[in-house]
């Protein structure tokens, strides 16, 4: 389903183009200005309008039969469609319930009716009987509760490719020492590959937002033996708590009620760490 805009004045509608259909139906936007939307205005930024663009991501994510892909948030479709062409049949996750139920109605789709950070990925995965391939094009808003939810459920995942606000995927990405290595950046590397495929401009969307765009591949890691995720994220939010000092007023102080004596370098700062120092600070034995 891809989607074509008509928007002016105070009446806007779009036009829905169906694998079945050779014109759009048109239909009134502002039935589906539901919970989640703080306006119509920001309900549009989320779709996804220009079809070179909608190639190009699919391309990126090259869907095949039999594989169990799963899409969060497909909204009017625009990636939907062209991924179920691709794969044959796909579960999609959509919260609101007229969307849902138009969802239904297209062939070949399975339509959880959640929210998506309360569904469970390893149940869909053993439901399909094989690990899921992820996509989507994420809320900005809670774009980072959901990395978080699904990296519970990496084990059960083949990639994920989602388009994130531009500056987040910069976030992701980031390599020590840059203004852009934070906390999002060690809790997602520890457990995945990451990588930007494609930058995405305001003008692929219908109204264009006021930010860029970029879509990212993230692939499962194993996960480092014997390594407490609990104790590290609490190591990495104290570490990034203050990250214009030096980690021995922040980490220091860490490591000395946990008894770790490990040779760590504590005249650095936050960002300055690779990963796998945060790693080996989290699987070190406590005093």
């Amino acid at each position: 389903m891809l989607l074509a805009g008509d928007i002016g004045g105070t009446h806007t509608r779009l036009g829905l183009f169906t694998a079945e259909a050779s014109r759009p139906a048109s239909v009134d936007v502002r039935t589906y200005a539901t919970g989640g939307f703080a306006s119509l205005e920001s309900m549009l930024a989320a779709f996804l309008a220009d079809a070179g663009v909608i190639e190009s991501i699919v391309e990126a994510i090259d869907p095949r039969p039999g594989q169990a892909l799963v899409e969060i948030g497909p909204g009017l479709g625009a990636l939907t469609q062209p991924l179920r062409r691709r794969c044959g049949a796909l579960t999609v996750i959509e919260l609101d319930r007229d969307l849902a139920a138009r969802l239904r109605r297209e062939p070949g789709l399975t339509v959880v009716e959640a929210d998506v950070l309360e569904v469970d990925f390893a149940a869909l995965a053993a439901a399909a009987g094989q690990k899921l391939r992820v996509v989507g094009n994420l809320p900005y808003n809670i774009s980072t509760p959901i990395l978080f939810h699904l990296l519970g459920a990496a084990d059960h995942v083949v990639d994920q490719h989602f388009m994130l606000q531009k500056e987040v995927v910069d976030r992701m990405a980031a390599a020590p020492g840059n203004k852009d290595y934070g906390r999002l950046t060690v809790m997602l590397q520890w457990r995945y590959r990451i990588e930007p495929v494609l930058e995405v401009p305001p003008e692929a969307f219908e109204p264009p937002p006021r930010v860029h765009s970029a879509v990212v591949r993230m692939v499962p890691l194993p996960p480092p033996e014997g390594l407490d995720a609990a104790r590290l994220g609490r190591l990495v939010t104290v570490a990034f708590s203050q990250r214009r000092k030096l980690l021995r007023h922040t980490l220091g102080r860490w490591m000395e009620a946990e008894g770790v004596s490990l040779p760590f370098d504590l005249q650095r700062r936050a960002e300055e760490v690779p990963v796998a120092e945060y790693l080996a600070l989290a699987r070190a034995p406590r005093g």
